[in-house]
């Protein structure tokens, strides 16, 4: 059975995983769920001096610190970043990464680099307010993503702030993220169809899409589903008819 590292997106601590977490192990799986530097448990006055290379770096380490082999990383939304460069970091300990409604890195890029710039100025803005970190959504910012309102009240009430040099640095790949095996679980209830840069990638051979009919939060929205395209991450064609 798979050895699987769920990374959070922005703003969120190792608690988001805990339904799908649940669901993997009943299946037989090892499941090691990662809170980032600065964030939850993790956060503190100096968050904001936390940078992206310390989110890769908590990543190996967890995969290096338990030994972990065939390991399935798995990364939503913001944390698709340090998760894409830490897949190429640990090598031959790698069965297969998933990007989860996720950015992905390209090297000498930022996460927030993408952006269009009326969202990056409003970044920009958010990090001043935020003393350099970008604070957390208010509960409007989850509607219409298929969450229950008890989801939402935990999103809210558990969000902290997320360092803002972790959005903003360029990441560095030691491997090309087309090289490596790949599954890119799109929520179709966060926008019409993959960014540029994830079609592009999906033209990679050893890529594939699966498509959830969910929101952004889908470890909240639809754990049970989530769990089972996860479980079949490491044979590609029973993750790819997963509902």
């Amino acid at each position: 059975m798979g050895e699987f590292v769920l990374v959070p997106g922005a703003r969120l601590g190792a608690w988001v995983w805990d339904a799908v977490a649940e669901r993997l192990r009943a299946a037989g799986h090892d499941v090691y769920a990662v809170t980032l530097s600065g964030l939850a448990e993790r956060g503190g006055p100096e968050a904001h001096r936390v940078g992206q290379q310390q989110h890769v770096d908590d990543i190996v380490s967890v995969v290096e610190g338990y030994e972990l082999s065939d390991v399935v990383l798995v990364g939503h939304s913001y944390s698709g970043i340090p998760v894409g460069q830490a897949a190429g970091r640990i090598g031959d300990r790698l069965k297969r990464v998933v990007y989860v409604d996720a950015g992905i890195p390209a090297d000498g890029r930022s996460f927030a680099d993408s952006w269009p710039e009326d969202e990056r100025t409003w970044l920009d803005e958010q990090l001043i307010q935020g003393d350099g970190t970008w604070l957390p959504a208010a509960p409007e910012y989850f509607a219409g993503q298929d969450l229950p309102d008890e989801a939402i009240r935990l999103l809210v009430s558990r969000s902290t702030p997320h360092p803002g040099l972790t959005l903003t640095q360029p990441a560095r790949l030691t491997r090309p993220i087309g090289e490596l095996p790949t599954t890119y679980v799109r929520c179709l209830m966060s926008g019409e169809s993959p960014s540029p840069d994830v079609q592009e990638a999906l033209r990679s051979p050893h890529w594939q899409l699966v498509e959830l009919p969910t929101g952004h939060w889908p470890m909240l929205s639809r754990p049970e589903a989530l769990a089972a395209v996860l479980s079949a991450a490491d044979t590609p064609q029973l993750a790819a008819d997963t509902p």
